[in-house]
């Protein structure tokens, strides 16, 4: 071995030493693998946040709510206060790199007495929205194969029943993928990125070179479309344009969603006080660049609107193919937006079981004593993986019944994370004199940039509650609600009925386990937090 590789060896062994003791210092062991760098934890969150996954998803309810200028100018815009909101979560994960993320820096963030309920509400929040986001993406994925199915001739027929036994596969296969394939996610990690950057940027080049017409600037940037009901019964009048921009505004933040993904891998990073936050800034850029590029692409190929908006393969996407650049240009495209959209499921999986991981570790999750372990052959929470499968399977069932179920899938995934992300960011501000910066910090401009992030998610989370179409009835209900709901009847409950009395919030690892005790029993916690008191 020649001396420069033993020195780059030597280097990295201090990373990773540097690395293990800054976790210690947070209270927890290196359980995990550390073997990523910058670049695929960038990777993780690029990948999740796909935009070629949310923009070609939800590409019909766009076009429907406020059509071509709410999606490029409503992009622009959520694209700008999605960066101030990673910039804040960036300045935290770089005092607090732990696989815990938001939940985590809740707890550290807060007064000690306020701590644990921080700490709960922000983890049961962050994992709503990490599997109603797996839920989405995967889901979209078995719709756009159902489709893809459609062309060529083949006959087949989708229905809402074969599209669920698609989506189990999808998520069987995923679930696999990180069950057994750990080792190989580095390498899946890189493509992945590859695969997005160059896959989308060679569909748009494609349909724009081989579109018979362009549609033009007008129509794209200034048309204002309501489709949010049938003729005549949607929303209707000038008053109620600026609703429905509100609401459509859904696809730029559900696709610009996800970014936490880097701070949950930071366990598994090098140097990952500054590779978790720079992962997620630049994975929020490039995103917002490559998406509008993606939107601009695909609104200046439409040949037909009408058509478009109903067409037979029920995905305008697919539409605008067909009519640039032909049936068999069309299933090439369609494999791209497909293998992206498996990719960005299979680390979404990944962040999801990290996060499921360490909340469960910290006793926040029912069967946290089964749930808290990692695979010692490979090193992997595999029955977190597993739990987030289920979890996402389940979610994604009312698509059986609800022509809108997708729509609100996608709000329940934006609301649950962002509320997750606003959280430790408010007490950012609120107890600003007790943070610690880590070596990524915004100097003077820390404090405007999250009062402004808080009040952009406390603005969304409204917005993406509201009824998307009129009427409002059974089938058409957002049931966002629904699930948010849910979440707090549960999590406020439960923690007024049970778990005030022995959760305490992310907890002493190393330092319990020297002391013999179990913080995953309730018993033991409450032993644990009875020593602690003592010793102050």
């Amino acid at each position: 071995m020649s001396d420069e590789s033993i020195s780059v060896e030597a280097n990295r062994g201090k990373e990773v030493a540097g690395d293990e003791a800054e976790l210690a210092r947070m209270g927890y062991k290196q359980e995990l693998k550390r073997e990523l760098g910058l670049l695929q934890n960038f990777g993780v969150s690029f990948s999740i946040i796909s935009v070629i996954t949310g923009v070609t998803s939800l590409f019909l309810y766009g076009l429907n709510t406020g059509g071509p200028a709410v999606m490029v100018w409503g992009w622009v815009v959520v694209a700008c206060f999605t960066m101030l909101v990673g910039l804040a979560m960036a300045e935290i994960c770089s005092a607090h790199p732990t696989s815990g993320g938001p939940y985590f820096w809740a707890a550290m963030l807060s007064r000690k007495q306020n701590a644990p309920l921080a700490s709960w509400i922000t983890g049961w929040f962050n994992l709503l929205g990490q599997v109603a986001v797996t839920t989405g993406i995967s889901f979209a994925c078995a719709n756009f194969i159902s489709t893809a199915c459609t062309l060529g001739n083949t006959g087949f027929v989708p229905t809402p029943k074969t599209t669920i036994g698609i989506y189990a596969a999808v998520l069987f296969s995923q679930g696999l993928t990180n069950t057994f394939g750990v080792h190989l996610l580095h390498y899946l990690n890189n493509i992945s990125v590859w695969w997005h950057a160059v896959g989308t940027t060679s569909l748009v080049i494609a349909i724009l070179a081989k579109a018979p017409t362009h549609q033009s600037a007008k129509f794209v940037f200034r048309t204002f479309i309501d489709g949010t009901g049938p003729p005549g019964e949607g929303w209707g009048d000038r008053a109620s344009h600026s609703y429905v921009a509100v609401i459509g505004v859904l696809m730029a933040q559900y696709t610009l969603t996800g970014f936490d993904a880097s701070a949950h891998m930071t366990e598994e990073t090098h140097n990952a006080a500054m590779s978790g936050s720079i992962g997620i800034i630049t994975a929020i850029g490039v995103s917002a660049v490559l998406g509008w590029f993606l939107i601009l692409g695909l609104l200046f190929s439409i040949q037909d609107l009408d058509g478009t908006l109903a067409s037979s393969t029920g995905q305008p996407v697919t539409q605008i193919f067909l009519d640039t650049v032909g049936e068999r240009g069309a299933i090439a495209l369609m494999v791209i937006i497909i293998v992206a959209m498996y990719f960005c499921g299979t680390f979404s999986i990944t962040s999801n079981s990290r996060m499921m991981y360490a909340f469960a570790r910290d006793g926040g999750i029912p069967g946290h004593k089964f749930l808290a372990k990692v695979s010692p052959q490979w090193k992997s929470p595999i029955r977190t993986v597993w739990l987030a499968c289920t979890l996402s399977f389940i979610l994604g069932l009312p698509s059986l019944g609800s022509s809108v179920a997708f729509a609100a899938a996608t709000s329940i995934a934006t609301i649950g994370l962002y509320i997750s992300y606003g959280i430790p960011i408010a007490l950012r501000v609120i107890y600003r004199d007790q943070f610690v910066r880590g070596p990524f910090h915004l100097g003077s401009f820390s404090f405007p940039v999250a009062i402004t992030a808080v009040v952009w998610i406390a603005f969304i989370s409204i917005a993406f509650i509201l009824p998307q179409i009129n009427p409002v009835d059974s089938l058409t209900f957002n049931y966002a609600i629904v699930a948010v709901g849910a979440v707090i009847i549960y999590s406020v409950g439960f923690w007024v009925l049970s778990a005030r009395k022995w959760f305490n919030g992310p907890v002493k690892q190393i330092e319990a386990e020297e002391m013999g005790i179990n913080v995953t029993d309730p018993a033991e916690a409450e032993k644990f937090e009875a020593v602690i008191a003592q010793k102050a």
